[in-house]
């Protein structure tokens, strides 16, 4: 298991320097205080761990992999694994960011701060959940195509039904989804996560390469 990991980061690492650089220009332009810059952290770190499909994919990685001694599903654990400890760090990088600026503007906001990490946090989480599966069965190049007509057509479908259905809400439900809104947050994304996690690994095992 720490093999594979070592094997992900150290692709990561030839990025690392221009990844740095640009969080430095992030950095600077965060000044200005747009809070929407704050995500740019987390983003980057879906990206690049993105990267690590694209280099299995070209150098052929998965039909060695699967000759080690190691389980397929410690393979598709160690691609999630991964992608956790580099979100991890980037919502480090994010606080030590949003901290920065706020003491450098004066107007720190613990609160605030600690909402815009749990939205990177659950944003980035919910796109790996989607992609990862998407990318096994595929590849990188399908998946990506898949994600982007999922999203435009969920797009259209929740335009549509904001248009043209008319939803209630009784006033009790809204306010307990409102008061409890992280802790449902949690429970969904650990749910999708661990569903996430099952489809790519019977995927994975039942792929041939």
């Amino acid at each position: 298991m720490k093999g594979l990991l070592l094997k992900d980061f150290l692709m990561i690492k030839g990025n690392v320097r221009s990844v740095l650089l640009f969080l430095v220009v992030f950095c600077l332009i965060a000044l200005e205080g747009n809070d929407f810059l704050l995500f740019v952290p987390a983003l980057i770190s879906f990206m690049m761990f993105m990267t690590t499909f694209s280099y299995d994919e070209y150098n052929k990685w998965d039909p060695y992999a699967i000759t080690l001694a190691v389980k397929r599903k410690e393979i598709v654990f160690a691609k999630y694994l991964g992608s956790f400890i580099l979100l991890f760090f980037s919502l480090i990088i994010t606080f030590l960011v949003a901290l920065g600026i706020g003491i450098y503007n004066q107007n720190f906001d613990l609160q605030k701060t600690f909402t815009l990490l749990l939205g990177c946090g659950a944003s980035i989480l919910f796109l790996q959940d989607i992609v990862y599966p998407l990318f096994i069965k595929f590849g990188v190049e399908k998946g990506r195509i898949g994600l982007f007509v999922g999203i435009f057509l969920l797009s259209f479908l929740l335009g549509w039904i904001l248009k043209n259905v008319s939803i209630s809400i009784p006033q009790d439900i809204y306010s307990f989804v409102v008061s409890y809104l992280p802790w449902i947050l949690a429970v969904f994304l650990l749910i999708l996560t661990i569903g996430s996690y099952e489809i790519s690994k019977k995927i994975y095992t039942k792929k041939e390469f």
